[in-house]
């Protein structure tokens, strides 16, 4: 019955995201999920706060998890904005500071969503090609545009730009917001958040829901000088004025405060990771340079369709997209340490 949609909605290519089995039990190497499990401080304070007063609504503004947030990088709370997920975030940033002007830029292979957001907020937008192994292309970031945007690290290829090269695209564009998904920084870049009191146009986006493995909780935020806040709070507020649930609150709370959970739990990722990367190119496979929670791998005789059927024939699922340029290649989540063994020995198996 979609002749009851509006004109835009036939228009839209929605986000697809990675397949969550229900009926059969796989090893889940597709969604880039925290193998290690949310902080045990963060499970009882959820526990805890299961009770009367959940029939109260949460705090519209998450006044105690953005002031531990803005504690933890030595700002105040009006730098800090949060959103129910990254997704969000990003979503009310699109609006917020995108809508109405030129183009926007972006990589030509990055998370899927900035497209579709793109459509969703009849934003304009230019993609710009990646170079030859798979890094961004600065020199393509800059010119008339209505904003930037960067994810550092990059996904799917899980390769992270310096800061120097982040500040450079900074001072490039100093008219226009420049906006850096930082969802995967955890695990091996340098976080942009140190740059935002000494830019005015940044806007810097991270989520609980990888590195402190809440990503059922649906958390994410903002950070940037108190003018992007604020508009980023007139969006929301005229869209859902409560979008952290009371749950969300505290569970994102006690894991944000919980730095020993958080480092050996990253640590573990990263050693894995290092691990895997070593032992796959030993099985002939080209692995770009990680600084996330996956991999990105492609084989130099075994097309990728055909392993991602081998592996989910022997129940391990692993991310692929068909986007010409990366057709060959796989995203491999890092799972635990067993289930790292489980694939590198599915895939000799398969090779």
């Amino acid at each position: 019955m979609s002749r009851f949609w509006s004109p835009i909605v036939h228009a839209l290519e929605p986000y697809t995201p990675g397949e969550q089995p229900k009926h059969q039990s796989f090893i889940k190497l597709n969604t880039n999920e925290n193998p290690w499990g949310p902080s045990p401080r963060a499970l009882e304070a959820i526990k805890d706060a299961s009770g009367d007063a959940l029939r109260l609504y949460p705090d519209p503004i998450a006044s105690d998890l953005r002031e531990s947030i803005a504690s933890t990088f030595q700002l105040s709370a009006d730098h800090i904005f949060a959103g129910n997920g990254s997704d969000e975030v990003l979503a009310h940033a699109f609006n917020a500071f995108f809508c109405g002007k030129d183009p926007v830029l972006f990589p030509e292979i990055t998370y899927a969503f900035y497209p579709t957001y793109c459509k969703l907020y009849s934003i304009e937008h230019r993609m710009v090609a990646l170079t030859d192994d798979f890094r961004i292309n600065l020199d393509q970031l800059q010119g008339p545009c209505g904003g930037v945007i960067i994810a550092n690290p990059n996904a799917p290829t899980g390769i992270a730009l310096p800061l120097e090269d982040i500040e450079r695209v900074l001072k490039a564009n100093p008219d226009v917001v420049v906006l850096v998904d930082e969802a995967y920084v955890d695990f091996g870049a340098e976080s942009a958040v140190a740059l935002v009191p000494q830019y005015d146009n940044l806007l810097v986006v991270q989520t609980f829901s990888k590195s402190r493995s809440l990503a059922g909780m649906r958390v994410g935020f903002a950070v940037g000088q108190p003018h992007l806040i604020e508009g980023l709070n007139r969006v929301k507020d005229s869209f859902n004025s409560y979008p952290l649930g009371r749950l969300s609150l505290v569970g994102a709370l006690a894991a944000w405060d919980d730095t020993a959970w958080f480092e050996k739990t990253r640590n573990q990722i990263v050693a894995d990771r290092e691990r895997l990367t070593e032992r796959m190119q030993g099985l002939g496979f080209t692995v770009l340079p990680s600084s996330t929670n996956f991999i990105f791998a492609s084989h130099e005789s075994v097309p990728a369709e055909q392993l991602l059927a081998g592996l989910r024939e022997k129940g391990i699922l692993v991310r692929h997209f068909k986007k010409e340029r990366i057709r060959n290649w796989l995203r491999i989540s890092i799972g635990t340490t067993e289930e790292c063994d489980a694939l590198l020995n599915t895939l000799e198996a398969l090779l």
